[in-house]
């Protein structure tokens, strides 16, 4: 073979062993900036001013992921999820409606909690309550919104996370979602094999040059992949920020009709409408005549499974789980909508 031919195949091995998410987002950039250089520009900038936003969270729940990994106490922590698994989904609920978690800010804390082995049950009750409701949040929405609600988002936080929670438990119980993770993410199993696994817990890992090599391996590899579908997801974003203005959205849900909370509902669960942004767009459009049962289920589909957090979710978890995820948001903002329109509103 000839030193040209070795050459191409060396170059082509190099090219296929790069992730192709990586070559999507360099080949994306590249486009649009021949194509729409001023919002490609403009949809860096806001990807890394997102991902500055979030990078507190970040390092922590991959430091701490890490740290389980290389000191063994990934065993410890999955073990404290297992036995009780009612208990848990109730505890994970409550947790998750109280917890300062945005939907993207949860996603590290979840694929850690997942690759530990704890059961999907109570991390999607977490998974599905966290992103909807927090103290600075229902300050916020008590000023714009009403005390009423506020508490009827807490509330409706905590009822998603249960009804998530229960409902994965009970399919699980019938054998469903046995390998809830992607190939490569953890490993895959419900129990996982840090519960399986009786391995000694060394506090100290730093003491160990093999176990101090696994916290490198192991913080650099959850940032990788993190990293990549978040920056796809914020781009994602910028784009829908910039060709899908708040007033499309106004004028769509805008009304009081009898389909206004179902179509709340299913709109929701694809635009990107984070919580804070969410609740001066909601109080104009209840002042317009909206019904509050629309802007609740429009405000919990839309925190639940917004663009950035169903496309992180998507890379975590293997399809079924992931459309059951997009089930449950949009069964229970639909459920928070009715259950406000009729005993609160």
């Amino acid at each position: 073979m000839s030193d040209i031919s070795l050459s191409i195949a060396g170059a082509a091995k190099r090219v296929t062993g790069i992730d192709k998410v990586w070559l999507t987002i360099a080949a994306s950039l590249l486009l649009g900036a021949f194509v729409l250089p001023q919002q490609t520009m403009s949809s860096i900038g806001f990807t890394a001013e997102a991902l500055l936003s979030i990078a507190p969270f970040l390092a922590v729940s991959i430091g701490l992921a890490a740290y389980a990994k290389a000191s063994g106490a990934d065993n410890l922590i999955a073990r404290v999820f297992q036995g009780h698994p009612v208990q848990m989904v109730i505890a994970a609920s409550l947790f998750g409606a109280l917890s300062p978690f945005c939907s993207c800010g949860v996603i590290p804390l979840i694929a850690a909690l997942l690759a530990m082995g704890v059961p999907l049950a109570p991390v999607m009750a977490f998974w599905l309550a966290s992103p909807l409701m927090d103290p600075q949040m229902f300050l916020l929405t008590m000023g714009a919104l009403g005390l009423p609600f506020a508490i009827g988002k807490t509330v409706a936080a905590l009822g998603v996370g249960l009804l998530g929670g229960f409902a994965t438990l009970t399919l699980q119980k019938a054998g469903g979602f046995s390998m809830p993770l992607r190939e490569g993410v953890g490993n895959g199993g419900c129990g996982a094999g840090s519960v399986r696994s009786e391995g000694e817990v060394v506090w100290k890992f730093w003491q160990d040059a093999a176990r101090r090599l696994k916290f490198v391996d192991e913080s650099w590899k959850t940032t990788l992949f993190l990293g990549k579908w978040l920056i796809v997801a914020f781009l994602l974003e910028s784009v829908m920020l910039a060709y899908v203005p708040a007033e499309a959205i106004a004028n769509l849900l805008g009304g009081d009709s009898v389909w206004a909370i179902p179509l709340a509902a299913i709109v929701g669960v694809p635009a990107y409408m984070n919580g804070f942004a969410a609740i001066p767009l909601m109080s104009g459009l209840m002042e317009l005549g909206m019904a509050p049962g629309a802007a609740m289920a429009f405000m919990v589909a839309g925190g639940v499974s917004c663009i950035p957090a169903a496309i992180a979710v998507f890379a975590l978890v293997r399809l079924p789980v992931f459309f059951w995820y997009l089930g449950m948001a949009l069964v229970g903002s639909l459920a928070a909508g009715i259950g406000f329109q009729m005993f609160i509103a």
